[in-house]
C-alpha cells in the first residue's frame, strides 16, 4: 500500500494522536480487563451494561505492559529493527528475569518464554500451539505510531518484532493493527483504516475474512459484529482473527467513536481487554487523546508490573512521546 497522505503534517497534531492511540489502548485494556472471558449474557447478569470502570482499582493488563515492551524497543532501534533485537529483548527484560504474578501472561507469551529458556531462537520460538494468539495484535499500536501514514512499514516492523512469538495468522493480526493506527494517524477516514489494515495482510486469510465479515455487519451494530466473527463454543478466546475482528467491527460500527468503540468491544465479551485495547488504539489515533474521557484517561498510570516487573513505573504517554515521528519522517 502507498503511504497515506498527513492531512496535517504538524508535530503537536501527531502528538495528540500519537497520545491518543496508546493511551486509548491502556483504557480499552483497563475497561476490557474485567469482562475478559465473558459472555455478553453473563456481562450483563453482573453490571447491567458497561459504561465505565467496574473495578475500583482500574489498570491495564499484559496488554499495555507488552505495548510498552515493544514500544521501547521500537524506540531504541527504529527503522533498523531486526529480529536479533527482539530476541535479544525478550530475554533481557523478560526471560532471563523473573516474572511477575501474571506469569509471563497469555498463552503464546508463555509458549515463547518457555522456548526461547531452552535455547531456541526466533523463528522456531515461535513454533508453540498459540502462534495465532492475539498476542501480537495487542502490542501493534507502537508500530502504527512510529509509522505513521505509513502502513506498510508498520506491517513490516511489527511482523518483525512478532516473529519471536507468533506466526502465520498471529502476524497477520498484528500487522491489521499496526497497518490500522498508521492510517488513523495519518487522519484518514475510518474507512480508509479499515481499507489500510486489508491491505498489508493475505486477502484469503482467515484474519482478513473475519474483519471483513465484521466490518459489513457493523451497520447492524454490535449483536450483528459478534455473531458474524465469534466461534461459536470455541473455548479460547484469544484468536487473533477473532479479536481483531471483533475490534475493528466495533470501531466500524461507531465510526471511530472513541467511548462508544471502547464500550462496544468491551460489551461483546470474549478476549474483551484486547479486543477493547486495539478499538481504543484505533479510535484514540484517529481522535487523539482529547477524545477519551478525562475520567477514563487519568485512571491511567504508570503500569505496575503485574506481568514484565522491567516495565514497571513506565507510563504509556512517555511511549508515545518517544515514538512520535518527525513531520519530515512521516510524509
Amino acid at each position: 500500500m502507498e503511504p497515506v497522505k498527513l492531512i496535517a503534517c504538524n508535530p503537536q497534531v501527531l502528538l495528540e494522536r500519537a497520545r491518543g492511540a496508546l493511551l486509548g489502548l491502556a483504557v480499552g485494556d483497563a475497561l476490557g480487563a474485567p469482562a475478559e472471558n465473558m459472555k455478553p449474557s453473563e456481562i450483563r447478569a453482573r453490571w447491567g451494561r458497561i459504561e465505565g470502570f467496574v473495578s475500583e482499582d482500574p489498570a491495564g493488563t499484559d496488554d499495555t505492559e507488552y505495548a510498552i515492551f515493544s514500544g521501547l524497543l521500537l524506540a531504541r532501534h527504529g527503522s533498523a529493527l531486526t529480529v536479533s533485537h527482539v530476541e535479544r529483548a525478550w530475554h533481557h527484560w523478560i526471560a532471563d528475569l523473573d516474572e511477575g504474578p501474571f506469569r509471563g501472561a497469555g498463552f503464546s507469551e508463555r509458549g515463547t518464554l518457555e522456548n526461547l529458556r531452552r535455547g531456541l531462537a526466533a523463528p522456531i520460538s515461535a513454533q508453540h500451539r498459540h502462534a495465532w494468539s492475539d498476542g501480537l495484535a495487542m502490542r501493534a499500536a507502537p508500530f502504527g505510531v512510529f509509522a505513521a501514514g505509513r502502513p506498510a512499514e508498520a506491517a513490516r516492523l511489527v511482523a518483525i518484532d512478532g516473529s519471536v512469538s507468533h506466526d502465520g495468522e498471529g502476524i497477520y493480526g498484528g500487522q491489521a493493527v499496526a497497518a490500522g493506527v498508521a492510517a488513523a494517524m495519518a487522519g484518514g477516514s475510518p474507512a480508509s483504516v479499515v481499507s489500510a489494515a486489508l491491505s498489508v495482510i493475505p486477502s484469503d486469510s482467515w484474519t482478513a475474512r473475519s474483519l471483513r465479515r465484521a466490518v459489513t455487519a457493523a451497520p447492524r451494530g454490535e449483536r450483528a459484529v459478534r455473531s458474524a466473527v465469534v466461534i461459536g463454543g470455541y473455548p479460547w478466546t484469544d484468536l487473533a482473527p477473532e479479536a481483531v475482528g471483533l475490534a475493528f467491527g466495533a470501531f466500524a460500527a461507531c465510526r471511530g467513536d472513541f467511548p462508544s468503540s471502547v464500550l462496544t468491544a468491551v460489551n461483546m465479551g470474549r478476549d474483551a481487554d484486547t479486543t477493547a485495547a486495539v478499538a481504543g488504539a484505533l479510535a484514540g489515533a484517529l481522535s487523539g487523546a482529547a477524545a477519551i474521557p478525562a475520567a477514563w484517561s487519568s485512571a491511567i498510570g504508570p503500569v505496575r508490573g503485574s506481568c514484565l516487573p522491567s516495565m514497571r513505573g513506565y507510563h504509556v504517554l512517555d511511549i508515545a512521546d518517544l515514538l512520535t515521528p518527525e513531520c519530515e519522517a512521516a510524509r
